[in-house]
């Protein structure tokens, strides 16, 4: 029986370096399954085409996606529309709902991370959040917020993303200890050439990859970590070591590795595990029961559906790590033990 996997993948537009990564997987699973890829554009009508191409062309009853705060959401629902399961990863979970399934981390699982490296910078500490007027930031005030209780958080005024001008953040953040966001790398290094550096950074979404600190010279920003080529985890199908999964990548391409990189091979190792558990592996309904109980042991931890913080969400454990040198190194892990601490959070005297 031939085993079909439709994958969206964004290889063109301002997600593309993420595609790397998923396309890498891909390939190396070609053996097991037939395995259909789609651009997605990185837009949120190209996801939805190319959801509909795989589903319609070429038959598949699952589809595989990650990143993009408007994208993965498209894809997500033209498979609700089309009857097809989406399996997806990389996005907080509260950012969006479908009936498909999705492993990663939550927004208060971010604050939680973060808030263990505040504590290090001051007890307590005050925290300017650089959050914009968009999803994103009002996002972060519905899901981040509450997991910061007893903290002074000051969170406006709002900036829209692409401003030249951050006087009014500035002048709001003049007393506080750290500064904590969700920007975009270029809107990050707009902000901190205008402020006096804090104390300390901390930045989710595109500051986990590291094309975006070193293109914008953001070394000593902290961040989630959610895998590491340190992370003790092994492939599910073949045995395959978080460290060697790094190595094969940059050898193969001539790239550092990524944090995505994990979480795209557990992708493809969930679908495999439905696979072999549903009980018509061509049935998309099968499929969809089969990962919704489903508890699989990935090369970026156990994903387990029953145990997940929402129906068809699985939980991501988050460490915390820093930039440092050009290399993301593992800081504090409260909560995700299992990614050893490889040195210390580095904390500016100024501020």
């Amino acid at each position: 029986m031939s085993l079909r996997i439709g994958v969206v993948v964004p290889r063109t537009g301002r997600l593309s370096a993420l595609g790397e990564p998923l396309d890498f997987v891909a390939a190396r699973f070609a053996g097991r399954a037939r395995i259909f890829t789609a651009d997605s554009r990185s837009t949120p009508e190209g996801a939805r085409r190319a959801v509909e191409r795989l589903v319609v062309e070429h038959r598949v009853p699952i589809v595989l996606t990650m990143a993009g705060s408007t994208v993965l959401p498209a894809a997500a629902d033209a498979c609700d529309r089309l009857g097809v399961p989406c399996l997806s990863t990389t996005l907080p979970w509260q950012l969006y709902r479908s009936s498909g399934f999705h492993f990663a981390w939550g927004l208060d699982d971010i604050a939680r991370a973060f808030a263990e490296l505040w504590d290090r910078v001051a007890e307590r500490a005050t925290v300017g959040c650089l959050w914009n007027d968009g999803m994103q930031g009002a996002a972060l005030r519905r899901g981040f917020l509450p997991a910061c209780r007893d903290r002074v958080m000051v969170h406006e005024p709002a900036y829209t993303e692409g401003t030249p001008d951050f006087a009014p953040q500035i002048a709001a953040f003049a007393d506080v200890d750290v500064v904590t966001s969700a920007a975009t790398a270029a809107d990050l290094a707009a902000f901190l050439a205008q402020a006096a550096p804090p104390r300390l950074v901390t930045c989710s979404r595109w500051l986990t990859y590291p094309f975006g600190v070193r293109r914008h010279n953001l070394d000593r920003v902290a961040t989630i970590v959610y895998w590491t080529p340190d992370h003790p985890y092994v492939s599910s199908v073949d045995g395959t070591t978080a460290a060697e999964l790094a190595s094969a990548y940059t050898e193969s391409t001539g790239r550092p590795w990524a944090q995505p990189l994990g979480l795209a091979h557990a992708l493809f190792e969930v679908a495999l595990h439905a696979f072999a558990h549903a009980a018509d592996p061509t049935d998309p309904a099968a499929l969809a029961e089969a990962i919704g109980r489903a508890r699989v042991p990935t090369i970026a931890g156990p994903i387990d559906w029953p145990g997940g913080p929402a129906p068809g969400v699985a939980a991501v454990a988050l460490a915390g790590g820093q930039w440092q040198g050009g290399d993301l190194v593992v800081v504090a892990n409260t909560g995700a033990p299992d990614a050893p601490i490889r040195g210390d959070l580095l904390v500016s005297r100024s501020g």
